[in-house]
């Protein structure tokens, strides 16, 4: 191993044993924090199962953006090895399956595309082992170590004009713009095979479609991939598995035939069964769907469909090395754990529990896994899973938590005005005094289908920090409580889940939690068009922050990423028009707010563009209410760049704390 690292890693480890024992004097976060945080990502183990090799985050305040280096933990937690160090980062860190090398992508040396860098895992310098032209989007190393997959867009001729002006975008497309991408023209993914030896870069696949998630078979003969090949891709969310042979040429064979979605294949020891995803439902939109783990021939007929009757969303499936199991990971009112299905019995054992989230998952050996996994108290961490015991590989967040006093989390249920039981999450200020009632946000989650779970929740716990009691609501629409609780809100969005607010907001209210006179509330995405809901439906909320939201819906139409789900959920503006404007209540009848509103928006938001903060913005200026209108330069839908993020996160401590707390002379 490259000894500088090495000795930086283990005086690292001897730093944080000196801080462990030196009494510090604990503060609230702040957002000033962001910048001390990292992220631990794309967790990879080696062949021989005694290292682990991961992508770290650092926010570089200089430049004002996140840099990725890759790094390697031992098995047994003692060794930490930094093995990039540059100002381009990597990313994609993969072992060759002699476990002698670790690959991965950086556009070093002022590369225009990434490429596949390959280094010593003991230590020397890396070399570059591609020259694409084309971006790569995925790679994998066959299993004899002298090929690897790619997956590869379709080059992009239209900045190739010599003035630098690029062409018109020509666009005929049904979906025609995504947030990131932009607009789509017609650059397609396709397989390609590279030969490590001499080079060669073979195309395994051509034409419209797109094909992606190669997976090898043990024997590196064949690759199953999946593609949509429905006549028209773009009007449906169909997937399908296939396999390929490895060789230039060759034709494929579908294996799946579920009109739904099938995904995420992973090939069984022996070759002989492929493990992976396929949706609940069939049809052409499947935002309201939990996948379910399935298994089926490598050469078809009828799957096994192994966590149907689960009733919960699976995802991350990995074999045992044996064969004999298939990890998953499984969320579950608010948790998120590790769990194993026998395959010959369909038996599902639940190797971790408690109020924790495990994201990732890879296999070590028979019933032992690495995994990342966060409470409400610790940023994601490595962990080993071993025979259904955790111990914590990595310690990257000690110093970002050592001087930090964070809030208490528990968990608790409210009923809905309609009787409806819903699980929610209480953040307390550190040391709040237990019969005080405080200033009370409620922060409401995204997606809709996703769940708040037991995890550390960074803006919360600002929230938290600045002296209010947060609520974190799974309401209808959420997952994790079974797919009839997700397709509860199923084209009648701003209803159930605004009765499912309003019920957690009663509870923390009666319970002497929140002071009645100093509600808030807040989002972002479907959080934020939540947010526009809740303060047109009731006006005891004091102050308001909504991000990427929208509310006059029919406007969004042809704007947004979304015409499939709009024209399956709610069918076409000019055939449903009823429909479409009592979703845009918020925007319609924005007379009944009261509530002072701060809006924000990346100013290149495909997904839920600005314009649906804009119109609220000017709405609620027409009418005097007290608002403002963020919009943060050259952002998508998330806010990446780190000042912004604490932009953000001051902006919010801001306004609610003019309108949520009292003045002081």
């Amino acid at each position: 191993m490259n000894s500088r690292f090495l000795l930086l890693a283990l005086l690292t480890l001897g730093g944080f044993s000196s801080l462990a024992q030196t009494s510090v004097k604990k503060r609230p976060l702040t957002p000033r924090d962001i910048y001390r945080l990292q992220t631990i990502s794309d967790l990879q183990v080696s062949p021989d199962g005694k290292w682990v090799a991961y992508g770290l985050s650092t926010v570089d305040s200089t430049k004002d953006k996140r840099n990725t280096d890759i790094w390697m933990v031992s098995w047994n937690g003692q060794e930490s090895v930094q093995l990039t160090n540059t100002p381009e980062g990597e990313s994609k860190p993969r072992f060759s399956p002699d476990g002698k090398y670790l690959s991965f992508v950086s556009a070093r040396q002022g590369a225009t595309k990434g490429q596949i860098w390959l280094m010593d895992r003991r230590g020397g310098e890396a070399r570059k082992l591609t020259d694409l032209k084309n971006d790569l989007e995925d790679y994998v190393w066959s299993p004899d170590g002298k090929k690897i997959a790619m997956v590869l867009r379709d080059v992009d001729y239209a900045d190739s004009a010599k003035t630098k002006v690029r062409k018109p975008y020509v666009l005929d497309r049904y979906h025609f713009k995504a947030d990131v991408r932009g607009y789509l023209e017609n650059s397609p993914v396709h397989l390609y095979v590279f030969d490590v030896t001499t080079k060669k870069l073979d195309t395994l696949t051509t034409g419209i479609y797109d094909e992606t998630s190669p997976v090898w078979s043990p024997d590196g003969s064949q690759i199953a991939f999946v593609s949509n090949r429905t006549q028209e891709p773009d009007r449906n969310q169909n997937t399908d598995i296939y396999v390929i042979d490895a060789r230039k040429g060759a034709a494929f064979k579908q294996l799946t035939t579920w009109t739904g979605s099938d995904n995420s294949p992973a090939w069984s020891p022996d070759g002989k069964t492929i493990a992976y995803l396929r949706s609940t439902a069939s049809g052409n939109f499947l935002m309201y769907d939990q996948p379910v783990l399935a298994v089926i021939s490598r050469e078809g007929g009828e799957p096994a469909l192994l966590s149907k009757t689960l009733d919960r969303p699976v995802r991350n499936p990995h074999w045992t090395k044996d064969g004999q199991a298939i990890g998953v990971l499984i969320q579950d009112d608010r948790q998120a754990y590790v769990g194993q299905y026998t395959v010959a019995t369909g038996k599902l054992t639940k190797l971790t529990s408690g109020n924790r989230a495990f994201s990732d998952l890879e296999a070590v050996s028979a019933n032992n896994w690495a995994t990342l996994m966060s409470d409400p108290q610790t940023p994601p961490e490595l962990y080993a899973v071993e025979n259904g015991i955790t111990r914590r590989l990595t310690h990257v967040h000690d110093a970002f938590l050592a001087p930090l006093e964070l809030a208490q989390v528990e968990g608790f249920t409210s009923r809905s005005k309609d009787g409806a039981q819903v699980s929610n999450i209480l953040y307390r200020p550190a040391n709040a005094p237990a019969n005080k009632k405080l200033p009370t946000i409620l922060y409401i989650h995204g997606g809709p289908v996703s769940q708040d779970e037991f995890s550390f929740d960074l803006t919360r716990q600002l929230l938290a920090a600045g002296g209010y009691a947060v609520v974190a609501v799974n309401y209808r629409g959420s997952n994790g409580r079974g797919i009839e609780h997700t397709k509860a809100i199923y084209a009648d969005w701003g209803n159930k889940e605004v009765l499912d607010i309003l019920g957690a907001t009663d509870y923390v209210v009666e319970k002497g939690i929140a002071d009645p006179e100093r509600l808030g509330i807040g989002g972002w995405s479907y959080g934020g068009i939540l947010t526009n809901y809740t303060i047109a439906t009731d006006t005891r909320f004091k102050a308001a922050a909504s991000g990427a939201g929208s509310s006059l819906q029919l406007s969004m139409y042809g704007i947004d990423q979304y015409t499939n789900q709009y024209e399956n959920e709610l069918g076409a503006p000019w055939k449903n028009t009823d429909k479409w404007l009592k979703l845009s209540y918020p925007f319609l009848k924005a007379d009944r707010i009261k509530t002072p509103t701060i809006f924000m928006a990346g100013e290149k938001d495909f997904n839920v563009p600005s314009a649906g903060s804009e119109q609220m913005f000017q709405a609620l200026r027409s009418l005097g209410i007290p608002t403002q209108l963020i919009i943060y330069p050259g952002q998508f839908h998330g806010i990446t760049v780190p000042s912004y993020q604490k932009d953000r996160a001051d902006r919010y401590l801001q306004w609610f704390d003019k309108y949520l707390k009292p003045k002081t002379t």
